[in-house]
């Protein structure tokens, strides 16, 4: 979710605080009244410039095609070496030429070298690893996981790693990141350890949350999905072109590190560790929007947004 910040200065309206996502809601006493309800346009509204935190330009990516550009945050805290091994890719311009080579409805869009599979004529890695380990999931110790209080079909526990949806399981010490709409992963093929990250793909459809433990996440989109989800469906079996000529081609993927501040975009996450997030979450599981006739009560994991925003001009 793009959210273009306006300049400072404006009058705000304070509405009171409003109890944590995790705190139950007994905590009330009879003699005491909950906090106002709020929307999430409020919380962005009352946001400080210290819930906003901007991506590192050596983990950001940026995706050009012909309809634009896509943003990507690359996570290395949940799959260092796959992270690598993209940067010493997108170093080399390993992408440029290449092409979108399946778009699958309510499912995926993965790109790469068409002759991937022809060892006289695929692309050469230069110096990235032609093979890396899999980076299905993480210990526990090794992230800072940040709850939400949610029910979830596929992990005891989910929440949020730095702006990353992620699962995990207590009783294993494991977490990992989750597909949510937007997820950026490895594609590989059936053994486990097959993807280097020369193959990628991003989820623009109903998470396909089976998937999580299976493959490798390296991060997710924060701006320009649409320019993905709205690419002419391929027509062969999952969404793969027949015909080369229908292939989207790419223009580039870059780090943002590589280019002058002048061409990168300068964008901001909302942040997910703090008290304005979980703000955030419970007013997106008890919705007061006008149109809402019944609040709901409940969210799913991939249903919490992380909203992004573009500082005004000359910030």
């Amino acid at each position: 979710m793009m959210w273009r910040r306006q300049p400072t200065g404006h009058a705000m309206r304070r509405y009171a605080p409003i109890l944590l996502a995790l705190l139950p809601a007994t905590a009330w006493t009879a003699e005491e009244s909950p906090p106002a309800p709020v929307t999430m346009a409020q919380v962005l509204a009352e946001s400080t410039p210290a819930d906003w935190r901007r991506p590192s330009p050596e983990d950001t990516l940026y995706l050009d095609i012909p309809g634009g550009r896509v943003v990507i945050e690359l996570a290395p805290q949940f799959a260092p070496e796959h992270v690598a091994n993209i940067r010493t890719l997108a170093r080399q311009h390993y992408w440029d030429g290449l092409a979108i080579l399946r778009v699958q409805d309510n499912y995926v869009v993965q790109w790469g070298d068409p002759q991937a599979g022809n060892p006289e004529r695929r692309r050469s890695l230069g110096e990235a690893e032609p093979h890396v380990p899999a980076e299905f999931e993480r210990d526990v110790d090794a992230l800072a996981f940040t709850p939400i209080d949610s029910r979830d079909a596929y992990a005891s526990q989910v929440g949020f790693v730095g702006g990353f949806p992620a699962a995990r399981d207590p009783a294993r010490a494991k977490a990992w990141m989750t597909h949510c709409y937007g997820l950026l992963g490895a594609g590989r093929d059936n053994a486990a350890d097959s993807s280097n990250g020369a193959e990628l793909y991003v989820v623009i459809g109903h998470a396909p949350r089976h998937l999580d433990r299976n493959i490798t996440p390296v991060g997710r989109v924060l701006s320009g999905i649409e320019l993905l989800s709205a690419l002419s469906r391929g027509p062969a079996p999952m969404g793969f072109f027949e015909d080369p000529a229908h292939r989207i081609p790419i223009t580039s993927i870059r780090l943002a590190a590589d280019l002058p501040e002048s061409k990168r975009v300068h964008i901001e996450v909302f942040r997910t560790d703090t008290p304005a997030f979980q703000r955030l979450v419970q007013a997106r599981r008890e919705r007061r929007e006008d149109w809402f006739a019944d609040p709901v009560g409940r969210i799913e994991l991939c249903n919490v947004p992380v909203p992004v925003r573009l500082p005004p001009t000359g910030t």
